[in-house]
């Protein structure tokens, strides 16, 4: 098991440099002036005419065919008002941090943890990435115990009970919820819960409590509101972000529960006809025994990869639940960065995708040797 692990890690770096390469070449679809945005700061670009945009863009060779901006020119600018030497201290408030338009001086950046200037957030991307992870951690961890203990409860009864009542009620909320789409039920959710009954309000947490973080006298030691809150001694702090939580957690499980539910139950059903079933219940055991210990086990494996790959995707952001609910976590900071073409934002954000995506790839397949003995990862 530790030398195919080892040999999944070894694949990581493959894998991002692809996902990197990739990315770079469809970036070469925008025109040079879109492009030139992406390593120009936005409130810099005013003082620039068109003569010195002109310059700019054959300084980063956007012009030039797409196999050829692989390499740094260092050249003077002369501009309307300064020459600049790009790469020079005194590029720094016109030019983005990074000021490499070329591919392995990107990457050579991400090397060292340089992923350039985050527009969106106005700070290093990796910054950005770091102080809106905790919120989606937190978002996504308190929905996959919903979503796992009660799509995979719910499958399990629609497949013992199956053609009966709750079966039927069964499909017919999972197929419901496979078809409600999550812009629609979480302004729903918002308008019940928060607009008639102002139960569950938007955000992470309330004004007052917002305060009281700012102010120093809450210690942050995670990011994630309900954990510093419980290590701070702050109950109406870990409640109050539970009530904010309500919605958001509530909208995930809500769409997701379908898919795990009718995962859940065909896995179970083919279970059930096994002969290895009937064997243990002509032994006399108990029906409970045969469901839990012989049938649900063996059922669990393509749920497992389901719901790792769900909760993968929780974790690199939830974009129209959180921005629904004004949830600033990764999800509203990818979308709100590629509504402004902070593309070094937005490679951030999928390096940190695919990252995660390959980890939690990893996480699942070792889960199928814990759940099937049988299982052998060589």
């Amino acid at each position: 098991m530790i030398a195919y692990i080892v040999r999944r890690i070894l694949l990581l770096p493959l894998i991002l440099l692809g996902v990197t390469l990739l990315i770079f070449l469809m970036l070469q679809l925008l025109n040079p002036y879109q492009r030139l945005s992406l390593y120009v700061q936005e409130s810099s670009l005013q003082r620039f005419g068109p003569e010195d945009l002109e310059k700019l863009i054959e300084h980063y060779g956007l012009n030039d065919p797409i196999f050829l901006p692989f390499t740094f020119r260092q050249i003077e600018i002369p501009l309307g008002f300064a020459t600049l030497r790009l790469g020079d201290p005194e590029c720094e408030g016109i030019c983005s941090c990074a000021c490499t338009p070329q591919y392995f001086a990107w990457l050579g950046n991400v090397l060292r943890g340089d992923l350039g200037w985050s527009e969106t957030d106005q700070m290093p991307v990796s910054q950005a990435l770091l102080s809106r992870i905790p919120a989606t951690a937190e978002l996504a961890i308190l929905a996959i115990f919903p979503l796992v203990l009660v799509g995979i409860t719910l499958g399990i009864l629609a497949a013992v009970y199956h053609n009966r009542p709750i079966d039927h009620l069964t499909r017919f909320l999972s197929i419901t919820g496979y078809a409600f789409p999550t812009f629609v039920f979480g302004l729903l959710a918002l308008m019940l819960f928060y607009g008639k009954l102002g139960w569950f309000p938007p955000g992470r947490l309330s004004s007052e409590f917002n305060e009281l973080i700012r102010s120093g006298d809450f210690l942050r030691y995670t990011g994630m509101n309900t954990l510093d809150a419980l290590l701070n001694g702050r109950f109406d702090v870990f409640l109050d972000a539970l009530r904010h939580l309500a919605l958001p957690v509530l909208t995930l499980s809500y769409v997701s529960w379908a898919l795990i539910v009718r995962i859940t139950r065909s896995s179970m059903l083919e279970t059930l006809r096994q002969e290895y079933v009937t064997v243990a219940r002509a032994r006399g055991q108990r029906e409970w025994v045969v469901i839990v210990k012989h049938a649900a086990r063996n059922a669990l494996i393509p749920v497992a990869t389901i719901s790792g790959l769900v909760f993968a995707g929780w974790l690199s952001g939830v974009v129209i639940t959180e921005t629904i609910f004004n949830y600033r976590g990764l999800g509203q900071f990818v979308a709100d960065a590629a509504a402004s073409l902070d593309i070094p934002s937005v490679l951030g954000f999928t390096l940190f995708a695919a990252t995660l995506l390959v980890v939690m790839n990893l996480v699942v397949d070792l889960l199928y040797a814990l759940i099937d003995p049988r299982v052998r990862l060589e």
